[in-house]
C-alpha cells in the first residue's frame, strides 16, 4: 500500500515537473538585461518619488521608454548619464526645479467656520471649500508636509509649509496633495513664462502692476536685509529696473491697501533703492540663462518693449538679435525722457547688462530701408518681434502750425538728446498736458527759456505725473489753463511769432472721465512766443511696412490710429510668427507697460517656436479681482511715508540737467520697507499692538 502510494506520488511528480518543463520552453520571457544594470546603477532609495514602485519599476519604466533616464529625483547628473549609456540615450540636464509656496495667509486668514473634520486638506476642502477665509490660501493642515517623502517639508509658525530647498527634489507629490494650488514645482524658465492667475496669491500692487513684479517678495527681501535678492526677483519681470524706479508713474501704489491706513507703500522707492544699490557696485548680478536653443529672433526696435522682449527671450535660451535705426537703444527711454530725470549713462550700465547675456545689437538700421520682414525670414529668423514705439508727433490740427519755429515734444526732445541744440528763443509755449509736455518744458527753462505751458483743461485733469507738474512750476514753468490753440501767426519770412488761442471752459465728461473742454466764442487772444511746441499726442509711424509698389499695401493689419492689430492673449499679427507690443500696438502708454508686454511677447514666441500653440489659463488675470480691494484696514499702525531726497534744489536746478531726484538711503528703505502689509488676496500684516489688545480683550471660548 505504502509502495503503491509512494509510485504514484512519484509518477505525479514526473509529470507535473514535464508539463513544467514544456511550459517553460512555451512560456519563458526573457527579461532585458538593462533593467538590471539600470537598477544596479540606481540609489537604492526604493522612495517612490519618482513614481513608480521603487527602483525596479523605475528601471522597467526607462527600458520600456516610458520614463527618461533622468527619472530618479535621488541620483545625480553622474547617474542619469550612466543610465542614459546603458540605454543608448543622450541626456539633455534639466533645469534644477524647486517646490515654492504661493501663499502669504496662514494664520493671518481667518476662519469662516471651525472645523473639526480629519486633518487633511483635501478633505477639509470638500466641505464649501475649506475653513478660510481666503478662497484661493493655505488651508494648513499639512497634507504637502506628509506626501513629501523626502522629509524636505514642514509647518512653520505661521501656519504656512516651509519648503527646505537643500531636500526637495521636485517630485511633485506636494503639488498633488494640494488641494488649492498653494505649492507648485518650478524652474526658472517656468517663473519668467508664468502668467498671472486668479488662483494665485495677488496682492492688490502685483494685479495692478503691468509687468506683474511680485512686488510683495521682493519688499519682504528688503526688509530682511537680501537686497540681492530682491533686485533678482524684479528681474524675473523687469530688465529695467533702474529705469523704472525714475520714471515709472506706479500704478501699483494706486491700489495699495495701506492708502487706507495712512499713505501708500512707495514701492517704487524701494525699487530704485536696491537698483541703484547694484548700479553704484558696478557690477551686474548674474543672470542665469537656459541653454541654447538655436533659434534666432530678429526684434525690431531697442526701446523698453524691444529690450525687455529680447531679455527674456535670452533667458529662455533663444537667441535675439536687436535691430535699431537710431544711434543708441532705449527708445523714448533715452530720446525721450530727459538726462535730469534718467542719466544716460545709468541707462547705458543697464542697457548692457542686457546686451552681456549674449543679446546681438544693430544699430543705425532701418525698418523697411536696409531690411524687411521677407529678408529677415531669408536670413533664417524663426520669429519677429515688432517694438517700433509711437514717434510721429500728433499735430495741435490749427492754421500755420507747419510754419518754422513750431516743433512736435517727442522731435524736440529727441533732437536734445541727440546733441543737436534746438534753437529755443527767449519765449517758449509747449502746448499739451501729459508727461512729455512737462519733460519739454523743463528742458526748455533749462536752456535758458521763458516757459509758458498751454493745457486746455484745469491742473486736476493733467495727465501728467503730479511730481512732474510740481517739479515745473517749482522750475519757474507758468501755467495757462483752459486755452487751446487757434492759430499759428507768423512774419514775412516764414517764422512763428505768436500763437493765438481759444479761451476754454469744462463740459461733461468725455470717454476719459475728464470734462470736455468747450471753446468760448469770441475769446480769441495772443501770445508772443519764439519756439512753439506741440505735445499733445504721438502715434506710430507706420511708413515702414508699407511696400515701395503704386498700391502701398502694408502686410500686418493695421487700426485708425496707426497702431498694429494683434491677438491681445497672445501678440501675434496676422502674420504667423510676427509679433508686436509695446506704443506700435498700444498707442502711447507707460514704460511698464511696455516692458510688461515685451516680455508677454517674449513667452508667446518661445512657444511659438517650441511647442504646437501659445497656452493662455482660462484663470489668467486680467483685470482687478473685486473682492481683494476692500477698504475696510484695521490693527494697523500709522507710519509716515518716506520721501525722496532732492539732488538739486532751487537755481541751481534750472541750469543744469543734473538728475533731480535721488535715492532713498538704507535706514529710510528698511523703515519703508516695514511699512508694508505683506498683502495676499485677502491678508495682510496686523501690527502687534492692536493683536495684543485684542488677546486681551477677546474672552475665551
Amino acid at each position: 500500500m505504502i509502495l503503491t502510494s509512494g509510485l504514484t506520488l512519484f509518477g505525479i511528480g514526473l509529470l507535473a515537473a514535464a508539463i513544467l518543463g514544456i511550459a517553460s520552453k512555451l512560456l519563458y520571457v526573457k527579461e532585458d538585461p538593462r533593467i538590471a544594470l539600470i537598477e544596479n546603477s540606481l540609489p537604492g532609495a526604493n522612495c517612490g518619488g519618482c513614481g513608480y514602485a521603487g527602483c525596479s519599476g523605475a528601471a522597467t519604466a526607462i527600458v520600456a521608454g516610458i520614463a527618461p533616464a533622468s527619472v530618479c529625483l535621488v541620483a545625480d547628473a553622474e547617474t542619469s548619464a550612466v543610465v542614459a549609456a546603458i540605454m543608448g540615450q543622450e541626456v539633455v540636464q534639466r533645469e534644477p526645479e524647486l517646490a515654492v509656496r504661493d501663499c502669504t495667509g496662514g494664520l493671518r486668514a481667518t476662519d469662516l467656520f471651525h472645523y473639526e473634520g480629519a486633518l487633511d486638506c483635501r478633505a477639509a476642502h470638500l466641505l464649501y471649500g475649506g475653513s478660510k477665509s481666503c478662497p484661493e490660501g493655505c488651508l494648513g493642515l499639512g497634507s504637502c508636509m506628509r506626501a513629501c517623502p523626502f522629509d524636505a517639508i514642514h509647518m512653520g509658525p505661521e501656519g504656512l509649509p516651509v519648503i527646505d530647498s537643500t531636500l526637495c527634489k521636485a517630485c511633485g507629490n506636494c503639488v498633488d496633495a494640494c488641494p488649492r494650488g498653494v505649492i507648485g514645482v518650478s524652474g526658472m524658465s517656468a517663473r519668467l513664462l508664468h502668467l498671472n492667475q486668479t488662483t494665485d496669491c495677488l496682492a492688490p500692487c502685483r494685479q495692478k502692476c503691468p509687468a506683474q513684479i511680485n512686488i510683495p517678495r521682493y519688499i519682504e527681501q528688503i526688509k530682511a536685509g537680501d537686497y540681492d535678492g530682491a533686485v533678482m526677483t524684479i528681474k524675473e519681470r523687469n530688465p529695467l529696473l533702474v529705469t523704472c524706479g525714475r520714471v515709472c508713474p506706479r500704478p501699483c501704489e494706486t491700489v495699495c491697501r495701506r492708502q487706507y491706513v495712512d499713505e501708500t507703500v512707495g514701492i517704487n522707492m524701494l525699487k530704485r533703492f536696491v537698483a541703484d544699490r547694484e548700479l553704484r557696485s558696478g557690477v551686474h548680478l548674474p543672470v542665469p540663462c537656459a541653454a541654447d536653443t538655436g533659434k534666432r529672433v530678429a526684434v525690431i526696435g531697442g526701446g523698453p518693449a524691444g529690450l525687455s522682449c529680447a531679455y527674456f527671450l535670452r533667458r529662455l535660451g533663444h537667441s535675439p538679435t536687436i535691430f535699431d535705426a537710431m544711434p543708441a537703444l532705449g527708445g523714448q527711454t533715452r530720446y525721450g525722457i530727459p538726462e535730469y530725470r534718467l542719466p544716460k549713462a545709468d541707462l547705458d550700465w543697464e542697457i548692457q547688462g542686457i546686451l552681456d547675456l549674449g543679446v546681438e545689437a544693430k544699430l543705425n538700421t532701418r525698418f523697411g530701408r536696409d531690411f524687411t520682414l521677407e529678408s529677415l525670414r531669408a536670413d533664417g529668423f524663426d520669429a519677429v518681434f515688432i517694438g517700433i514705439g509711437a514717434w510721429q508727433a500728433s499735430g495741435m490740427y490749427a492754421e500755420g502750425e507747419d510754419l518754422d519755429g513750431v516743433m512736435g515734444g517727442i522731435e524736440f526732445l529727441t533732437a536734445h538728446a541727440l546733441g543737436q541744440k534746438p534753437e529755443t528763443g527767449n519765449k517758449v509755449i509747449v502746448v499739451g498736458g501729459g508727461n512729455t509736455a512737462i519733460d519739454a518744458a523743463r528742458t526748455c527753462v533749462r536752456l535758458g527759456a521763458d516757459v509758458t505751458l498751454m493745457y486746455r483743461r484745469t491742473r486736476n485733469e493733467m495727465p501728467a505725473d503730479v511730481e512732474e507738474i510740481v517739479g515745473a512750476e517749482d522750475e519757474g514753468v507758468q501755467f495757462k489753463f483752459l486755452a487751446a490753440p487757434a492759430r499759428v501767426i507768423g512774419d514775412e519770412n516764414g517764422k512763428a511769432t505768436h500763437l493765438e488761442y481759444y479761451e476754454m471752459e469744462l463740459g461733461e465728461p468725455d470717454e476719459s472721465g475728464r470734462r470736455r473742454p468747450v471753446k468760448k466764442e469770441g475769446s480769441e487772444q495772443r501770445m508772443e512766443a519764439t519756439l512753439i511746441i506741440p505735445a499733445i499726442g504721438q502715434k506710430p509711424d507706420l511708413g515702414c511696412l508699407y511696400d515701395d509698389n503704386e498700391e502701398g499695401t502694408c502686410p500686418l493689419e493695421t487700426t485708425r490710429w496707426q497702431t498694429i492689430v494683434a491677438d491681445p492673449d497672445t501678440f501675434e499679427t496676422a502674420i504667423p510668427g510676427v509679433f508686436t507690443a509695446g506704443d506700435v500696438y498700444t498707442g502711447p502708454d507707460l514704460v511698464i507697460s511696455a516692458i510688461g508686454d515685451g516680455r508677454k511677447a517674449a513667452r508667446s514666441i518661445h512657444y511659438y517656436m517650441t511647442e504646437a500653440a501659445i497656452p493662455v489659463p482660462e484663470t489668467t488675470q486680467k483685470g482687478m479681482i473685486p473682492y481683494t480691494l476692500f477698504k475696510e484696514i484695521d490693527s494697523v499702525e500709522r507710519k509716515k511715508r518716506a520721501v525722496l531726497p532732492h539732488l538739486c534744489h532751487g537755481e541751481e536746478r534750472n541750469c543744469t540737467f543734473n538728475e533731480v531726484e535721488g535715492p532713498l538711503d538704507e535706514q529710510q528703505a528698511l523703515a519703508e520697507a516695514d511699512r508694508c502689509l505683506r498683502c495676499g488676496l485677502v491678508c495682510y500684516d496686523r501690527d502687534e499692538p492692536f493683536l495684543a489688545e485684542e488677546r486681551e480683550t477677546t474672552p475665551d471660548s
